[in-house]
């Protein structure tokens, strides 16, 4: 009886964490929209993710937003972005990634980072689809 319990206890901590990261993303993916710098997409994404492992009805109401609506969904049925947005992710991206081999000084974490930054080129450029902008 005491093994279900944590294993209970544990379920919940992992919800309500999950809920929480999920919160967290969804206000940096809105922003994302509102601030051109900040790439929005992604963050309501991982939004998505956390809601629809910790609660069901988190996920369908994330799933009734005008976020998820207009951005998730068209990237999930698409999937794809158009080349504006890939090329506006990747320079804020790239920027990060430099800013970080700057201030570093472990010569393996510059290494690391170098790595990842061709590595998201490529994922980006090979594996997601570039979509036609559309005519508004």
């Amino acid at each position: 009886m005491k093994i279900h319990k944590k294993v209970m206890a544990i379920k919940l901590l992992k919800s309500v964490l999950l809920m929480i990261f999920g919160f967290i993303t969804l206000a940096l993916g809105v922003l994302g929209i509102i601030i051109p710098v900040l790439p929005g997409l992604p963050f309501l994404l991982i939004a998505g993710f956390c809601f629809t492992k910790s609660s069901k009805r988190l996920d369908r109401w994330f799933k009734r937003t005008p976020f998820y609506k207009k951005y998730v969904r068209a990237f999930l049925s698409k999937r794809g972005m158009t080349r504006k947005e890939k090329i506006r992710i990747n320079l804020i991206a790239d920027f990060f990634i430099i800013l970080s081999v700057i201030y570093v000084d472990i010569l393996l974490v510059k290494f690391l980072l170098i790595i990842m930054a061709f590595y998201k080129h490529y994922y980006f450029i090979y594996k997601i689809k570039t979509l036609k902008p559309l005519r508004q």
